[in-house]
């Protein structure tokens, strides 16, 4: 009786989610298209071990191109959830974190809480690679991303905070709203003679705004698939032997367009 064949492996994937993107985006942004393209293979053949998310700090043994692991540290900055659940108010975002007690991903949480700015996200790994992302750490950076795809509060662990000390920073708030309630209800504006007065700040001219969402940095190259683009390549005419040259003059000219645009 033949053995049954095995089906090829499934594809893994990351930056599926808004959260998931908004990570990824940030550790992206110093790194060149052949570090993605090589953690991106990383991250598929699944060469990062011992993935350890704690608060504001992430760890891993990735294995390379040498006998021994090399060892990457990931540091965040961290938020305050006072803070947080402040903004929230004030936006009117409250409901958020009930959603993302249900698993959701809700943006205006999401806006709050993820790095904006490569700075957010500091890296360190014991590879000799002096890139400013080296693609064990973009390797991680990915496995990192694909647990917020399956688990969205993985962020807030990552950002040094969790559910629960948000949703008490939201029951310490309730309390102090209380307490100011009770000290001004006789003082309250209300109905007058000439009839309701408007309410404080009416036109929202102290209303704090969100910040903006974080536009991802898109590279051209790190979209295209390279077994897809050498097959291009070799049918233009250029020989095999300067395929891996072609990818360099690519990158080069990519580059100057940016940066005349």
């Amino acid at each position: 009786m033949s053995a049954r064949r095995r089906g090829p492996a499934p594809v893994r994937g990351y930056g599926i989610t808004g959260w998931s993107r908004a990570f990824v985006s940030v550790v992206e942004a110093e790194a060149d298209h052949r570090h993605i393209t090589g953690a991106r293979r990383y991250f598929r053949d699944r060469h990062v071990d011992g993935l350890q998310i704690g608060e504001g700090r992430v760890t891993s043994s990735v294995r390379g191109t040498q006998l021994d692991p090399f060892e990457v540290i990931l540091v965040t900055r961290v938020v305050d959830p006072e803070t947080v659940i402040d903004l929230l108010r004030r936006t009117g975002s409250a409901g958020d974190l009930l959603a993302l007690a249900r698993g959701e991903q809700p943006p205006g949480l999401g806006n709050l809480i993820a790095p904006t700015e490569s700075a957010d996200v500091e890296s360190d790994c014991t590879c000799p690679d002096e890139a400013p992302r080296c693609v064990h750490v973009l390797a991680t950076a990915f496995e990192v991303a694909a647990e917020i795809d399956r688990r969205p509060t993985t962020l807030l662990q990552v950002m040094g905070t969790d559910l629960p000390a948000l949703l008490a920073a939201a029951g310490d708030a309730d309390e102090d709203g209380d307490d100011r309630d009770d000290a001004t209800r006789n003082n309250a504006t209300g109905d007058t003679d000439d009839g309701p007065m408007l309410p404080d700040d009416f036109y929202g001219d102290r209303v704090v705004l969100p910040p903006p969402p974080p536009v991802p940095a898109v590279d051209a190259l790190t979209e295209l698939d390279p077994a897809v683009l050498r097959i291009a390549l070799r049918s233009s005419g250029v020989a095999a032997t300067q395929v891996a040259e072609a990818f360099d003059d690519l990158a080069t000219f990519y580059t100057e367009i940016k940066r005349r645009t």
